[in-house]
């Protein structure tokens, strides 16, 4: 198996689902976002603010490049990931890509209180959700291997239809 790559957007579980898919496969687990803050030093906002979207972005795709590259690794990208068609390129030639779906509803709800994500820090975090979803869903869909629900789902549940499904996949 090349790697396991999670995308979907903010809110959807993809840190969560891939630390226990990455526990039950016994394979590394990584965060893209995370590895940038670790070798930046710096937070995703810190990074909105210094570089705007686009230097962030550009970050994103080096690390999704490098992170790709390697084999046998559960990763878990940024919701905006998919807007660029090198990383969508990037990303099937990586691996497996399972799209994690999440409702509006339980992105608002997982994501209200959370300050740490750029995108939403404007007076109406559900209308940028929707908006939001309604670019990223068809290029999630285009990319994805599987499609899978995680609304009102808890996360081991996801992570054994994840499994079960992959294993009827047939090799690419």
């Amino acid at each position: 198996m090349r790697n396991l790559i999670l995308v979907g957007p903010m809110g959807a579980g993809k840190s969560t689902i891939g630390r226990l898919l990455a526990k039950e496969l016994r394979l590394p687990f990584k965060d893209s976002d995370k590895e940038i803050e670790l070798r930046t030093g710096a937070n995703i906002p810190w990074i909105f603010d210094q570089e705007g979207e686009a230097g962030f972005r550009d970050r994103e795709q080096a690390m999704l490049a490098e992170l790709s590259g390697y084999d046998g690794l559960v990763l878990a990208t940024g919701g905006g990931a998919v807007m660029r068609g090198e990383n969508r390129l990037t990303m099937r030639a990586g691996g497996r890509v399972v799209y994690l779906h999440a409702s509006v509803a339980q992105q608002v709800g997982r994501t209200a209180r959370d300050r740490n994500r750029p995108l939403l820090q404007t007076a109406d975090p559900a209308g940028t959700l929707r908006a939001l979803f309604a670019i990223r869903d068809p290029l999630y869909r285009e990319i994805a291997d599987l499609v899978v629900e995680t609304d009102e789902r808890p996360p081991r549940m996801v992570v054994l239809d994840i499994l079960e499904r992959l294993a009827q996949l047939p090799p690419r």
